[in-house]
């Protein structure tokens, strides 16, 4: 019987502080979690510990059960199968937020905070025994003053203060949630987990709705932080700053998730020596049953030319060798049959080809090029084979609209664009709207339709190609294939992009930033 965590029965509020201090003692333990949702297993065999001084970050493509695991372990969903414990002092985070409408700012920092306010009444009622020389009121006093100090208890308003006002979040406590947007109801409860301090801090996506002096502050912080973390987010910047340890749950050879050690490059590394080991295995046994299966047509060839022999001379000499062909036969059939195929298909790889389009060769030219009310400013781009362009810019910048009057899809309403030649154009949009070539299923699992859409843009080997946020819902092993694969394309590529880590990644190709205070045209020319 699966054993969980006391957390299951507490109240449970948009943010959650659960438990009394536990010092060095603190953690999250969880043992054999299975997890069967639907028809197919989503947890198998999963083992994970997140003690006071871990930083942890779950990864894995969309829908491997990230948020499903984060639930279980803070012991609001129980497990099929498998054991959850937990001491400390305990912060949970969600994606969603519900907002009850009597639910103000300040109830939720309250309810953040709790241990730290319950602390200091404790102290506050103990300093008063203490003063009226009440029995054993010295030893009250010396344990409430402990956990005061455990606790930082008398910062704790302070520390969430500084937290709402460097996310942006409303700072007014008597707002009701209720009346906040989506993304100040996010930034105000991130701000209340942070600034509460917690022995173990739970953040699933805590990046959605920060701007980018949020996301420094965040950073900043989970970064300095010396209690647990654990930690699930589609930012790979953030993962890379502040994860030591990655527990993966995207597929491998045995269904069993992977814990990495050594920080993001020790991730990358030990990933890519399992997918690769995986892919060597796999085609070692797939070769080897094909060699016997071609052994038994082989023998069961023989043993047919055995049972027809020619008239005339030899007839029955051929009859006379037909029982050592039947057994022949049936020694490759049960060396076939014994070869159990073991070794499940590995994920496919994202394969970007090298095309054939030559270096230096004269593509496309945008000369001038303005949208009325997307992309006002003039700009011009010249792109010839071989390539490299990164556009940059805030949220409605013009970055989608640029690439889509490169690609033709829209037309500008000053300036001109120029093909040079029979040039094959792909671009894929930022948009998950129908395009022709969709399968329908495609559309319920925003992941597997990105993929399939890259995989057929790639396909055509394209002399140009335009990716728009090409990182959107793909896992972070099929983004290093991607980026990895267009260093050694020779076609030009066209990139538009947010991400922080893809930005890193790119950091020496040729940049349009389309947010350029500079009045007047831009012009890029994207040579390496």
């Amino acid at each position: 019987m699966p054993r969980t965590s006391p957390l299951s029965s507490a109240p449970q509020t948009p943010t959650t502080t659960l438990n009394t201090p536990a010092g060095d003692r603190a953690h999250l333990r969880a043992r054999g979690i299975h997890h069967s949702p639907g028809s197919r297993p989503l947890l198998t065999d999963v083992d994970v510990t997140v003690s006071a001084t871990t930083k942890l970050a779950v990864v894995g493509e969309n829908g491997s059960g990230k948020t499903t695991l984060l639930r279980i372990l803070t012991g609001r969903l129980t497990p099929d199968a498998g054991t959850v414990e937990h001491a400390g002092t305990i912060a949970i985070a969600d994606q969603e937020l519900p907002a009850p409408a009597n639910l103000t700012v300040g109830a939720l920092v309250d309810a953040a905070i709790r241990p730290a306010l319950d602390a200091l009444a404790a102290f506050d009622e103990a300093s008063a025994a203490l003063a009226s020389e009440s029995p054993g009121a010295p030893d009250a006093y010396a344990r409430a003053l402990d956990r005061c100090v455990q606790l930082d208890a008398w910062d704790a308003q302070r520390r969430v203060d500084i937290a709402l006002e460097a996310l942006g979040a409303v700072t007014d406590r008597t707002r009701p949630l209720a009346h906040l947007s989506v993304g100040q109801r996010y930034r105000v409860r991130l701000a209340c987990v942070l600034g509460a301090q917690p022995e173990l801090l739970v953040l699933d996506e805590p990046t959605n709705h920060l701007d980018t002096a949020g996301l420094e502050f965040l950073t900043a912080t989970l970064t300095n932080r010396t209690g647990g973390l654990l930690l699930v987010s589609h930012d790979a910047a953030l993962l890379a700053d502040t994860a030591h340890e990655f527990l993966d749950l995207d597929p491998t050879s045995d269904g069993r998730p992977r814990l990495y050690g050594g920080g993001w490059d020790g991730w990358r590394t030990g990933r890519d020596r399992e997918r690769d080991a995986w892919q060597s295995a796999y085609d070692d046994q797939q070769a080897e049953h094909r060699r016997l299966q071609e052994a038994v047509d082989q023998a069961r060839g023989r043993l047919t030319s055995g049972w027809r022999p020619d008239k005339g001379t030899h007839k029955h000499q051929r009859q006379s060798r037909a029982p050592g062909v039947v057994q022949a036969l049936h020694r490759r059939e049960d060396e076939l049959r014994r070869h159990a195929l073991s070794v499940p298909p590995p994920p496919p790889r994202l394969t970007v080809p090298v095309g054939t389009t030559q270096p230096g060769a004269p593509l496309l030219t945008a000369a001038e090029v303005a949208v009325t009310d997307r992309s006002p400013r003039p700009v011009t781009v010249r792109l010839a084979g071989g390539d490299r362009l990164l556009v940059v810019g805030p949220n409605g910048a013009g970055k989608s609209t640029l690439l889509a009057v490169l690609a033709g899809g829209l037309g500008p309403d000053v300036g001109s664009v120029r093909r040079h030649g029979a040039v094959r154009v792909a671009h894929v949009r930022q948009e998950d709207g129908p395009e022709p070539g969709d399968d329908p299923r495609d559309h319920r699992s925003p992941g597997q339709l990105r993929r399939r859409r890259l995989t057929r843009a790639l396909a055509e080997e394209p002399d140009v190609l335009l990716l728009d946020e090409p990182t959107n819902h793909l896992s972070m092993a099929l983004v290093d294939d991607l980026l990895a694969g267009l260093e050694s394309a020779s076609g030009a590529v066209v990139v538009a992009t947010h991400d922080r880590q893809v930005l890193r990644r790119l950091s020496g190709w040729p940049r349009l930033d389309l947010g350029a205070s500079s009045c007047g045209s831009r012009e890029a020319t994207a040579t390496m």
